[in-house]
């Protein structure tokens, strides 16, 4: 069975690799009853802060709990594999076809072309292996498609792990992992607005709290990125963007991602390992992206909102050199580009594999479930219309 060592860093020490900014080039929606909206900003979120202070003010507080009962709550027991990824680049290349067809550019230019296409939250399980041995567990399918690798969570297995937390009783004084999770939806509720800060009314931006919470609507970003040798197609939820999104797509664009957290105490050791775990999830989900901005509101135990901070995603490495050095971005980096190295060596051709950490294990396994097909990872409307594709691509090469 092909494995991958993580026992040893020493080997992914130094400058890191090559790094392609990643850029988006389209992007999709899901509205509020999670319908998936290709090529659509339905569901783009505008940041305004919850509190009306300066970020790290503290002079007020806001109830997280709220409108719990009322939770709109997404059903996560199905599973979408990478259904609204693939729908929007299928959308995405039939209008670029469509330009071909008027006489504008060539048909090799229309297939949007990655030597791995999947979530960002795979890349983000992949980044942070090195350093996430107590909670870096995970599964995930693979198969090859016209020399592509198309990468999907395994759904059973993470269903299998929500299970497994959602029935651990909270610690005496904690809240249940629900209304955690809920405090997380409600203070980005509280942190957007549907429209630029401009055009929405007083009573929108001051009547957030009382918004009934709802976490079917989604805006994602399909970004062009690359680690080393391998290139990306990543897809992924934003939160918010700050101002308004750029006209030029050569303009990075000013994203915010949004956390809750208890408010640590940096006196306690304990307290700053913890934040430093935190720092590495946050770093390496922005980092992907090419979201530059973090806000964190800080909570009590008891779910009240109390102060905001902003982290700026570049500078995240740094902070953690220079407190309990937990991790290493570099490190982190240089080990990814090695293990998509590794990783294309072994999908290819006909099969379905899975890429396999369990806890604690110093190592990531890959090996074959299926010797044909491509399972549920990409639908047959996909395959369609990408054979459609290559084959106008070879007929237009022959004349």
């Amino acid at each position: 069975m092909p494995t991958f060592d993580l026992s040893r860093l020493d080997r992914f020490v130094g400058t890191s690799t090559t790094i392609r900014r990643p850029r988006e080039f389209t992007f999709f929606s899901f509205d509020d009853t999670h319908v998936l909206k290709p090529l659509s900003t339905e569901s783009l979120s505008y940041y305004y802060p919850a509190l009306f202070d300066a970020p790290g003010a503290s002079s007020t507080s806001v109830e997280l709990s709220r409108g719990f009962d009322l939770f709109k709550q997404r059903d996560d027991t199905v599973d979408e594999h990478l259904d609204g990824l693939l729908q929007t680049l299928q959308a995405y290349e039939e209008r670029i076809l469509d330009r071909v067809r008027n006489g504008e550019g060539e048909i090799k230019d229309v297939r949007v072309r990655a030597d791995i296409i999947t979530w960002r939250g795979m890349m983000t399980k992949i980044l942070t292996a090195p350093f996430d041995d107590m909670f870096g567990d995970f599964e995930m399918n693979a198969t090859c498609f016209q020399v592509r690798c198309f990468i999907e969570e395994n759904h059973a297995y993470k269903a299998q792990q929500n299970q497994v937390q959602n029935d651990r009783p909270p610690r005496r004084g904690e809240a249940s992992q629900a209304l955690m999770q809920y405090w997380g939806y409600k203070f980005e509720s509280l942190s957007v607005l549907p429209r630029p800060w401009a055009e929405c009314s007083r009573d929108e931006i001051e009547g957030r709290e009382a918004v009934v919470v709802n976490n079917h609507p989604q805006y994602c970003s399909i970004v062009r990125t690359g680690i080393g040798t391998t290139s990306l197609v990543l897809a992924g939820e934003v939160d918010a963007v700050l101002g308004e999104k750029p006209q030029s797509p050569d303009d990075p664009i000013p994203w915010i991602e949004l956390k809750t957290s208890a408010q640590p105490d940096l006196r306690n050791p304990k307290d700053v390992i913890k934040l430093e775990r935190r720092l590495l999830k946050y770093w390496a989900q922005s980092f992907l992206l090419g979201v530059p901005r973090i806000i964190v509101g800080y909570r009590t135990s008891e779910g009240r909102l109390t102060s905001l901070s902003e982290i700026e995603t570049q500078r995240i490495p740094g902070m953690v050199k220079r407190g309990q050095g937990l991790w290493n971005g570099n490190v982190c980096i240089n080990m990814s580009a090695a293990f998509l190295d590794f990783l294309k060596q072994i999908i290819t051709g006909d099969g379905v594999w899975r890429i396999m950490r369990r806890k604690n294990a110093r190592a990531i396994e890959v090996f074959k479930v299926s010797e044909s097909g491509t399972a549920e990872i990409i639908k047959p409307t996909f395959k369609a219309h990408r054979e459609k594709l290559l084959a106008l691509e070879m007929s237009a090469a022959l004349g």
